[in-house]
């Protein structure tokens, strides 16, 4: 009777234990994902600006980091127009883990903090394991992406390559540079829609909730597909801010790309139920 009356003591106190480690480990629970109407891509822009406007300066470190990249990129291939062209692309490819200090800066601003750069330098932190699996992740699609442009390139300009000193308006003129252009936006596009549709809210979800990066990523998929009309206004909103942050010689990207990374910590909130 007296072993009887242990053993249920002692299923019972494993399955607490086992209870509290599920508790307390990153586990795969299920996120419920919203419905948002056409306009809620318009309203994460109010907001995004909102929290730049409100303490711009952690922002504009941000944003001052995106453009010394890209000075930094355009400088080792400037005699390789388009390899600038593909690494330039790869900003929104990447753009998702670089912002992270950013969504952590709208984190802090939305729970009545003091708005600290530091805190936002180290927020990875909070979840490092994941955070760095998934950065690793774009890492890789972005070195694909990479060498398929470079192949692109290579086989579309076999037989009139242009010069290396060419800019990149010269090497549109011809008839190679067009096609290139076409099958440029094509793939890359493809390539660049697959990884927002893993992305669009991970990085903010891995930093809010204690997530793997599989729940995670599986949560922005479902964003997208439930979402699909908003979701592709938004990507357009995304690229057409990093275009022009690009175009005006990486300057722009001072001021557009915080405003991205500000929005999609919204994007988030307006699209994912809180744990």
């Amino acid at each position: 009777m007296l072993v009887a009356a242990v053993k249920p003591q002692t299923q019972r106190g494993v399955m607490e234990n086992v209870s509290e480690q599920q508790h307390t480990n990153y586990g795969p629970p299920e996120a419920r994902v919203r419905r948002i109407n056409g306009d809620a891509p318009k309203a994460w822009l109010r907001q995004g600006l909102s929290d730049f406007l409100d303490k711009p300066m952690p922002s504009l470190f941000y944003g001052l980091v995106f453009v010394v990249m890209g000075y930094a990129l355009a400088g080792m291939f400037e005699n390789a127009a388009h390899m600038i062209l593909a690494l330039a692309a790869g900003f929104m490819l990447v753009g998702p883990f670089l912002a992270t200090g950013l969504y952590d800066l709208s984190r802090q601003r939305e729970r009545h903090e003091a708005v600290s750069l530091s805190h936002s330098l180290v927020a990875w932190r909070v979840n490092p394991l994941h955070i760095g699996v998934f950065a690793l992740m774009l890492a890789l699609v972005l070195a694909f992406w990479v060498r398929i442009a470079a192949l692109i390139f290579a086989v579309l300009f076999a037989s009139e390559l242009p010069e290396v000193t060419s800019s990149i308006t010269g090497m549109f003129a011809s008839g190679a540079g067009l096609r290139f252009l076409i099958v440029f936006v094509l793939v890359g596009g493809a390539i660049a829609f697959l990884v927002y549709c893993c992305s669009a809210v991970a990085v903010p979800m891995l930093l809010d909730q204690r997530v793997d990066m599989v729940t995670a990523v599986n949560t922005s998929v479902q964003a997208v597909l439930k979402n699909m009309g908003p979701m592709l206004i938004w990507a357009v909103i995304i690229a057409v801010l990093t275009f022009l942050g690009l175009v005006t010689l990486f300057l722009g990207l001072i001021v557009t790309m915080p405003i991205i990374g500000h929005a999609t910590w919204h994007a988030y909130r307006a699209l994912v139920e809180p744990a």
